[in-house]
């Protein structure tokens, strides 16, 4: 597909932060880069409504030099989802009563990364408060996918994606409950990764509430590997932080050499799948396979996961909105407002059997995970709909009658505490780009992403980003 933007910003991120560490770049000529490539593609597609082009730039005055650390950014532009605190920049959180907030104080992510030679250059589209798979809300509008640009980019970290796959940024930073990372991730064919809760540190008033959690969202698996390597650390603000578990996750891409995958189409039963992803994925695993791979058709499972990952979802709602004033919540948009009010309709018996069903689910996937690298499934079950279908009424001629029924693949990972990657592995017939959604074992990033890395390399290649396809109508 066409790309018009300039060699630069069409380079991988190790490669660039392999220049910028030699200085054949400087933080300079990949700010003009960034800011050329959004005033050529942003119009279109509407991913990062928030610039910070001259933050970026007194930033990368400051930075130090010479830094051994395997996440050294080194003065690379980068963007940050609008549901995370950057000081001094607006934050809206996709909500109108936020829509002029500009915090004092960044989120301990950004001041890491920042710490970290990573130069933030702007804010990233999300629906409200990061509710839903399809990325719009009423401050900034809607982020349109960029194979298409009357379909559903995902959400809810689509103007993360957007923004990778048109070449605006080299690594964007998501989010992800619900499938927030990996379903954007998927429908803009680029990578995105779920961290174990704790991995990567954040502010919350929620500290202890794992199920939300931040991730590196970049073209290549490599280049993931290297966000991760930048976000992760130990820090005593997260309740639930816990250290490294290995030194560097690029060096750990190596590690699988024949990946053993259990392919479970439609996790037993559990997530419907439409004719033609059912078709993508499986002309998929057949090549995966064929290349050297490991491929049992095999599930664990996973006794009442839809209404524990519900419940989970609930609380976390409740906990979070619970004391809000009534100024930020009463505007809330409908599917919003329904959580929230599930939330707090939960009772302590509901409480209980979603740690207890939790429980059974991590168990179960633990030990089925001892004879296993990943398990490999759809990411969603469907092929990207019109963005202005709020969310997918029918998959695999079931009729869905709650919002996020569209997105069971994403439960799993979620309620298990497990970490899960989106990799694209080909094309569908029309060209739009197709993911597989693989979920690894406990703090098991080094192993979801060396058989990423393997997959990647096996379908050839990352891809490279875009040019929007405008689609009238």
């Amino acid at each position: 597909m066409a790309f018009t933007g300039s060699e630069l910003c069409a380079l991988e991120a190790h490669v660039v932060v392999r220049l910028l560490k030699s200085k054949e770049l400087s933080p300079e000529e990949l700010i003009n880069a960034a800011d050329a490539r959004l005033a050529q593609v942003d119009p279109d597609v509407n991913a990062v409504p928030t610039r910070c082009v001259e933050r970026a730039r007194t930033h990368a005055s400051g930075l130090q030099r010479k830094v051994d650390d395997p996440g050294w950014l080194a003065g690379l532009p980068i963007g940050i989802k609008d549901l995370t605190a950057v000081s001094g920049v607006r934050s809206t959180f996709g909500t109108k009563a936020l829509a002029q907030n500009i915090p004092t104080d960044s989120d301990p992510l950004v001041l890491r990364l920042e710490g970290r030679g990573g130069l933030v250059m702007g804010k990233t589209n999300t629906p409200e408060f990061g509710a839903g798979g399809n990325t719009y809300n009423d401050v900034f509008g809607a982020t349109l996918n960029p194979y298409h640009t009357r379909l559903n980019a995902g959400g809810s970290s689509g103007g993360a994606a957007v923004s990778l796959a048109t070449g605006a940024f080299w690594l964007s930073h998501g989010s992800d409950h619900g499938g927030s990372l990996r379903t954007p991730a998927a429908y803009c064919g680029i990578v995105g990764l779920r961290t174990s809760p704790g991995l990567v540190a954040r502010g919350s008033v929620t500290g202890f509430i794992g199920e939300g959690v931040e991730g590196p969202m970049a073209r290549s698996v490599t280049d993931c590997a290297l966000f991760l390597d930048a976000m992760t650390g130990f820090d005593s603000r997260s309740p639930i932080s816990f250290p490294k578990p290995v030194a560097s996750y690029q060096d750990a891409l190596d590690q699988v050499s024949r990946p053993r995958i259990a392919w479970a189409p439609d996790l037993d039963g559990f997530a419907p799948v439409d004719a033609d992803m059912a078709r993508y994925l499986s002309r998929a695993m057949g090549l995966i396979e064929r290349a050297g791979a490991h491929v049992d058709e095999a599930c664990p499972a996973l006794p009442n996961l839809e209404r524990t990952y519900h419940q989970l979802r609930g609380l976390m709602w409740a906990a979070n909105f619970a004391k809000a004033p009534k100024s930020l919540t009463q505007s809330f948009k409908p599917t919003l407002a329904e959580n929230l009010a599930y939330g707090m309709s939960l009772t302590a018996t509901d409480f209980a059997e979603a740690q207890l069903g939790r429980s059974v689910i991590y168990d179960n996937m633990r030990q089925f995970l001892s004879g296993y690298d990943v398990v490999a499934c759809p990411v969603v079950g469907n092929m990207p709909h019109a963005q202005s279908e709020e969310w997918v009424r029918e998959v695999g001629g079931k009729t869905l009658t709650g919002y996020m029924d569209w997105l069971r693949f994403a439960f799993l990972a979620t309620t298990a505490g497990l970490p899960s990657v989106s990799v694209p592995v080909g094309w569908s017939d029309d060209g739009l780009p197709v993911g597989l959604q693989l979920i690894g074992p406990p703090r098991g990033e080094a192993t979801v992403l060396a058989t990423a890395k393997w997959i990647e390399d096996a379908m050839g290649g990352p891809n490279r980003p875009i040019d929007p396809v405008v689609t009238p109508g």
